[in-house]
């Protein structure tokens, strides 16, 4: 019988998680078969021109499943359920921490893709696995998936959704998994210090890869102006303040102009900085990009920088997919060592560290790439030399059909 993964992520298609989408991708052109459910629209005016390119339908599950949907999933397992049901209304604690669904409201989640995988198994094609995307909601439906169905699951956990769930929470999820996947290293020692050793056994780094036939090197400008590209929503923990007057340190060292790319709540405030440091001439807002205008940037910039950190109810990045696009393009990248950046960024090889919230030592770092372009060339040249050994998104897929368990069609 064909087989098929079940995959689901928590809203789809979000520009900020383009990762997913080129994930999908690779795994579709190595042949696996995917049925993608979200659990929400992400609602955004802006998309990727790639997510055209998938072939999967997407289906968004109601808050509620049907009749039909329980009484399919309750005549092929009685018992399990029942005892699915026992659990959901035992410990709704399971959605505690960081989390936009309720478990009743999981569990209706998860009798719907239970229902999928048991019409899908009469239609001739049995779900031999199913993949979450995000440890929060996603992890947990797929938890509940498993129990009401047997089908086994995988998730990868990233940040936000990783940090803020509470340790019982995760490790229920964890327990019943097959795999835990994460994007860094540094997730995997928050990791250690929360999991049991058996489940321990299972978490595995898959560092999320990218097209490298998409961001590539480019021809900087030659007009004497220093181009800094960064990249990012507009939030608290990417540190955008701390770049901003970093920049004000760099006025009258060399000409330079940053462009930020990303919208989102702090756009005003931070204009508003701007306005106060006196850098509005060699700073620009651009706005929410799509990926096209975004490898456009990079291929005309000289250097790109971001200034993350962790925010005080523990938010941060993992490697940010930004980071690792700026290293394909073949640019120098300046940055806090933050999460998982140093898994990416190598100090004094293809970019500069500076500690989280040191703002004399970004302006340092930036400052001294911006009088020597010939260190520029030589970081850049090894930024794309980490991106093709460590981050290419083909390989990424190849390590996640081992984790499914499912044979690749095509190689």
């Amino acid at each position: 019988m064909p087989t098929r993964v079940m995959f689901l992520t928590r809203s789809w298609p979000r520009l900020s998680q383009t990762f997913i989408v080129n994930e999908v991708l690779a795994l579709e052109r190595l042949g696996v078969d995917l049925d993608l459910w979200a659990m929400a629209p992400s609602g955004e005016p802006v998309r990727q021109p790639q997510v055209a390119r998938v072939r999967a339908a997407v289906t968004h599950p109601t808050s509620v499943a049907s009749p039909d949907d329980h009484a399919l999933v309750a005549e092929l397992a009685p018992q399990r359920y029942a005892d699915t049901a026992r659990l959901v209304r035992d410990r709704p604690e399971l959605s505690s921490g960081y989390a936009n669904a309720t478990t009743a409201e999981c569990f209706e989640v998860a009798v719907q893709l239970a229902a999928r995988m048991a019409r899908s198994e009469a239609d001739g094609i049995r779900v031999a696995h199913l993949h979450a995307h995000f440890a929060h909601d996603p992890a947990l439906v797929a938890l509940l998936v498993h129990l009401l169905t047997g089908v086994g699951y995988s998730f990868t956990a990233h940040a936000r959704d990783l940090y803020q769930i509470p340790r019982a929470s995760l490790l229920a999820r964890s327990r019943a998994a097959t795999s835990l996947l994460t994007c860094c290293a540094a997730n995997v020692d928050f990791l250690a210090a929360q999991l049991d050793p058996e489940s321990m056994r299972k978490v595995r780094v898959i560092h999320h890869g990218i097209d490298l036939t998409q961001f590539v090197p480019g021809r900087p400008r030659t007009d004497g102006v220093t181009r800094i590209v960064s990249v990012g929503r507009l939030v608290e923990k990417k540190g955008f303040p701390d770049l901003l007057r970093a920049c004000a340190r760099l006025v009258g060292v060399a000409p330079f102009h940053l462009t930020v790319y990303g919208d989102g709540p702090m756009r005003g405030e931070l204009e508003a900085v701007c306005r106060g440091l006196g850098v509005d001439d060699v700073v620009t807002f651009a706005g929410e990009r799509d990926s096209p205008v975004i490898v456009d940037a990079m291929r005309e910039a000289d250097v790109f920088a971001l200034t993350p950190f962790v925010t005080a109810d523990g938010d941060r990045d993992g490697v940010p997919n930004v980071v690792v696009e700026a290293l394909a393009s073949g640019l120098p990248v300046v940055a806090t060592d933050v999460g998982g950046v140093a898994e990416a960024v190598e100090h004094g090889q293809n970019g500069l560290l500076a500690p989280a919230r040191d703002v004399a030592a970004v302006a340092d770092h930036l400052g001294s790439l911006l009088r020597d372009p010939a260190r520029r060339r030589m970081m850049g040249a090894r930024a794309r030399e980490t991106a093709e050994r460590s981050f290419d998104v083909n390989r990424a897929a190849e390590q996640l059909v081992q984790v499914f368990g499912v044979a690749e069609v095509t190689s």
